[in-house]
Formats: structure tokens, sequence, C-alpha cells
């Protein structure tokens, strides 16, 4: 008969699906702008304007860890072998609206705004944007852009979930669009609020080896035009 003693206790979850910051105390990283980036106003924001409070060590809440880890990642963290939320370098795949797979390579080149953004349009033109143009374009206008889980309807290895995108337009924008035009849109000082689907494929480490986002690209542009009736 087997003992509690001698019952195998559960495996320990890694620190990025438990705390979303977990990434940001990694040491000896060849961060993007020197350091490791502060997410301080964002995550106040968040917890200021989410819409749901997930429990500690729930699907929700660890889906929302892994994620919020990753963009940090893929947005500060140059080099792939230093990215702990991937399962490898050379596995990891990330793609939009059934489009090609990109690998994490194209993504630290293209920078995420570009890898989710894609295709050019009226209001954006990832080509004429880069990685810093396009942080800098939108973080302009929206000082603070949170993100959350609304809804997990699967669990690993293929997670299926339900997300929000949010901040505030305190900024205009000043982009470039698909014809190499200068495009602004005055600031309407009011919400910019996106959602969408993804479906994520982990390894038992819960580290992602693939990822596709479905969404409309063109949702955060109609959001700034809102206040406009456009």
């Amino acid at each position: 008969m087997t003992t509690p003693a001698q019952q195998e206790e559960p495996p320990k979850l890694p620190d990025y699906v438990l705390d979303p910051d977990a990434v940001l105390k990694d040491i000896n990283i060849n961060w993007r702008y020197g350091n490791a980036p502060d997410y301080s106003r964002t995550r106040e924001f968040f917890e200021q304007t989410k819409r749901n409070t997930h429990p500690a060590s729930s699907l929700p809440s660890l889906v929302e860890n892994l994620v919020k880890n990753w963009e940090i990642e893929a947005s500060h963290k140059l080099s792939l072998s230093e990215w702990r939320t991937i399962s490898s370098p050379q596995q990891y795949t990330f793609r939009v609206n059934g489009g090609v797979p990109q690998s994490g390579e194209h993504m630290l080149k293209v920078g995420t705004y570009n890898a989710i953004i894609d295709t050019p349009n009226q209001y954006y033109c990832p080509v004429a944007s880069g990685f810093d143009g396009s942080h800098k374009i939108f973080k302009s206008m929206m000082p603070t852009f949170a993100w959350e889980v609304l809804e997990v309807y699967s669990g690993p290895p293929k997670v299926v979930f339900r997300w929000r995108h949010w901040g505030v337009m305190k900024g205009d924008y000043e982009g470039v669009n698909e014809k190499g035009e200068e495009v602004r849109v005055k600031a309407h000082g009011g919400a910019i609020e996106i959602e969408g689907v993804a479906v994520a494929e982990v390894n038992e480490k819960l580290q992602i080896e693939g990822v596709e986002v479905f969404f409309d690209p063109m949702g955060i542009f109609k959001e700034m035009l809102k206040e406009e009736g456009k």
C-alpha cells in the first residue's frame, strides 16, 4: 500500500505562469534597451480597469501570466535563446488569422505590433514603421496597453482562449499608410479596446510551441476613429 509520503508530488509550475512579471527578474539578459523594462504603469492600469479577477493558479490565471511574460520577452529580449516562455527557437511559430506561420526571428526583426498587424492598410503600414517605429507610434497614442484573458475554452496541450487588449487614446495617432502617406488622428481621450481568440500549443513545461491569433486587424483603427463617427 502506498503511503502519503510515497506518493509523487504534483509537478511544480514554472514561475512564468504564476507571476506576470517573472521574466523581468531574469539576470544576465541582453535587453533591447539595456535594462529590463518597467511595466508598473501598465500593471496598475490593468488592476484598475480589468474585467476579471482570476483565482491564483486557475487555468485562466496561468494562461494570462504565460502570455504576459511571452510579450515581455518578444518585445524586450534580443536573443531567442533567452526566451523562457517558448519551447525552442527552432520550433516556435506565430501566425495571424490563418496566415503563414512566422518564426521568432521574424518577430524580433519586425516587432510585436507588426507581427500582429502584418498587412498594410489606409492607416498603417508595417513595412514603413519597423520595430522601433511601430512601438513609438502606438505607445505615444496609448502610454499603457493592458491585456487580459476573458475565457479559456480548453487546457493544455492546445489552449484556446478569448482575450481583451485595451488602453486610453491620450496622444494623437501619427503613422504612415499603405501608400506612404502620413496619417494623423486626433486623440479622443477615450478607450481603445479590441478582443480576439488565440490558440496556443504548449509542451509539458507550459512553454509555447506555436500560437495563432484571430482578431480584426482593423479593430484598433476603428476604435481610434469612433469618437469622430467614422
